[in-house]
């Protein structure tokens, strides 16, 4: 069965400062729980702010580093999921059920992608 990646894009700038509403866990513990029990969930993962992180960038041969946060990105990479999916349409079913347990006042991007098999 193909593999596939949901990376979670969301804008830092703007995560509500009130957070998730207290339900918000429960929520999300039953559906990793109902995508795991069907033997789709491989990993999954939140991460933390671009603040804590290091850009490596290879251009020209040279290597440099560049500490967070990445004040110049909108959009960055909050999270990801690998699952195992049928075909796309199952990985697109589980992400939409993934988005749709968050509060409507987050604003998140899920990008979909098969991982390519050696």
């Amino acid at each position: 069965m193909p593999r596939f990646i949901t990376l979670i894009r969301n804008d830092e700038q703007n995560i509500p400062a009130d957070g998730f509403p207290p339900e918000f866990g429960a929520r999300m513990g039953a559906l990793l729980e109902e995508i795991t029990q069907a033997g789709v969930m491989l990993d999954t993962a939140g991460l933390t702010p671009t603040a804590e992180g290091t850009r490596v960038t290879y251009s020209g041969g040279d290597l440099s580093y560049t500490d967070g946060p990445f004040t110049e990105s909108k959009e960055v990479i909050g999270g990801y999921s690998i699952i195992q999916a049928k075909d796309k349409e199952e990985a697109l079913y589980w992400t939409k059920r993934f988005l749709e347990i968050h509060p409507p006042v987050w604003n998140l991007t899920a990008e979909v992608r098969q991982l390519t098999e050696n």
